[in-house]
């Protein structure tokens, strides 16, 4: 009689990151979090604004039309306020979110990711192991690169799937002009720049709260400049952006937007049955983006390279 000898399956341990990679994982594992927060957040606050939020403001277009809309943004009390429920103050929140993180990763890099280290002595630390210096400035660079692309580079799409589907929700004037030139790939440069931008401050400073103001107050200014048009492109103002505005009536025969507020027996007058509203695409949005997002990574690359620079420095002192 023989027996049968049984034997478990061999577990498979699942790869998970080691050594350098580990460690900052674990080290900087609070800020990652807070980011794909806000990642998250900002993904379901831009859904909303596409799918149930935009319900009640293209009833009101498909009924009123254009000044419907705009009288119902007007009732809302706080039109043009950070506490304003309106929707089209809603649809430009992602982008003021979007700044605000550029802010805040260049912050991040200048305290939390370098400063604080060669303050405390981690770094120097972590060089008399087995970690070089560059290896560890590398690594300092490149997973917070991977998360701050893939994060930006997330609501980016969004907002673009957000702005073709609902963009004539928008009220007129300078906002969706604004909205329409500064979302796109120079979006996701902006917080690339600005991680080059703290860690040479930190580098260079070593010291916490004077890497925290000197990368806050250059990513500020990043900031301010790309809310206005390049100066190098020939013009301060923004290129034009088109809209197409026009009523359609029961005959299916578009005519010019009478502007009837609610007023049914306007909207009878002129047998308007349905409107229609479109920013059309400008032949300026795709060169003005590249020329920005060119100048955005290369000025990130010369940061990058003078961070090197200095660590080299500063670990053979």
């Amino acid at each position: 009689m023989s027996a049968t000898s049984l034997t478990s399956p061999v577990r498979r341990a699942l790869p998970r990151p080691r050594g350098l990679l580990w460690t900052l994982l674990r080290l900087h594992r609070t800020a990652l979090w807070i980011w794909t927060a806000f990642v998250v957040l900002t993904a379901g606050l831009l859904l909303w604004l596409y799918g149930p939020g935009a319900a009640h403001t293209q009833h009101l277009l498909d009924t009123f039309g254009y000044a419907g809309v705009q009288d119902d943004a007007w009732t809302a009390g706080t039109i043009g306020s950070p506490l304003s429920t309106a929707y089209n103050d809603l649809f430009y929140d992602p982008a003021s979110l979007l700044n605000a993180s550029s802010f805040a990763v260049a912050v991040f890099a200048g305290t939390s990711l370098i400063a604080r280290e060669l303050e405390n002595g981690t770094a120097r630390l972590a060089w008399t192991q087995s970690v070089s210096p560059a290896r560890w400035l590398a690594a300092k660079l490149a997973v917070p690169a991977l998360f701050v692309t893939v994060g930006t580079g997330l609501l980016v799409a969004l907002y673009r799937m957000l702005w073709s589907a609902h963009s004539n929700l928008l009220l007129a004037g300078y906002g969706p002009q604004r909205l329409y030139f500064s979302i796109g790939p120079a979006t996701v440069a902006a917080p690339l720049l600005g991680l080059a931008v703290g860690v040479l401050a930190g580098l260079t400073l070593r010291r916490t709260l004077p890497a925290l103001a000197a990368a806050g107050a250059v990513q500020y200014a990043v900031i301010a400049v790309r809310s206005n048009f390049w100066p190098f492109q020939r013009s301060y103002q923004q290129p034009e952006l088109s809209v197409r505005s026009r009523a359609i009536t029961s005959t299916g025969a578009e005519i010019h937007d009478p502007g009837c507020y609610a007023s049914r027996a306007c909207l009878a007058k002129h047998d308007v049955v349905g409107f229609t509203r479109q920013y059309l695409p400008s032949p300026d949005y795709w060169p003005r983006q590249l020329l920005e997002t060119g100048v955005l990574l290369a000025a990130t690359a010369i940061l990058v390279a003078a961070a090197f620079a200095v660590l080299r420095r500063t670990s053979t002192s």
